[in-house]
């Protein structure tokens, strides 16, 4: 069966900043729509910072995960700092024992991130936030296939979740407070949670 070494981790880490960074406009337009527009930046910002430090050390998917939520958790602003963080930190703790990360072990770390979240927001499948993408791509995990077939599941819950909160009414944050005018718009969070999960599945299928 196919596994992915946890030390081989940082091209990983590095393949999502880069998603992040080049994506960085179009979630502040995102944002922009039903926000307040700073999505882009501030994540941008917290990935930057990331890649500046640690792109010349050498470290694990887990140890990269838990150092890009530190920053994120206290470095940048929004509200979405903390709750990234929350989400790699928690994540990282789940797999830092692991040698090797297949399957099974990647829906533990992604599994123990949502429920990290979910113990500082209450938000659920669709009341348009981040929810809607990582839940149903922690889903996609559940079900036993090999390694490659089951993240490319993963990408397309993730897709699929992103897409569905453009019909949805926000229920938390700034956006929340537009009520229906909420709906027609991809939420930010489930947007940049797509992009992470994606780029990080093909950072992972590199080494399969």
């Amino acid at each position: 069966m196919a596994m992915f070494k946890n030390e081989n981790g940082k091209s990983v880490l590095l393949k999502m900043v880069k998603g992040i960074q080049e994506n960085k406009a179009y979630l502040g337009e995102v944002d922009g729509l039903i926000g307040d527009g700073d999505h882009g930046m501030n994540m941008n910002k917290g990935f930057s910072v990331f890649e500046e430090r640690f792109k010349d050390k050498e470290f694990s998917f887990a140890d990269g995960l838990y150092e890009l939520g530190n920053i994120l958790f206290s470095e940048i602003g929004g509200s979405m700092g903390p709750i990234y963080g929350t989400i790699f930190m928690d994540a990282a703790e789940a797999g830092e024992d692991f040698d090797e990360i297949g399957r099974a072990e990647l829906m533990t770390m992604l599994e123990a991130g949502l429920s990290g979240l979910q113990e500082i927001v209450e938000a659920k499948v669709g009341d348009k936030t981040l929810v809607d993408t990582l839940s149903p791509a922690v889903d996609a995990l559940r079900e036993e296939r090999d390694f490659k077939s089951s993240l490319l599941e993963m990408k397309k819950a993730a897709e699929d979740g992103r897409d569905k909160t453009k019909d949805m009414m926000a229920k938390f944050g700034r956006s929340a407070r537009l009520g229906e005018r909420s709906r027609g718009v991809l939420d930010a969070g489930a947007t940049s949670c797509c992009i992470i999960l994606t780029t990080m599945a093909d950072g992972i299928m590199e080494y399969l």
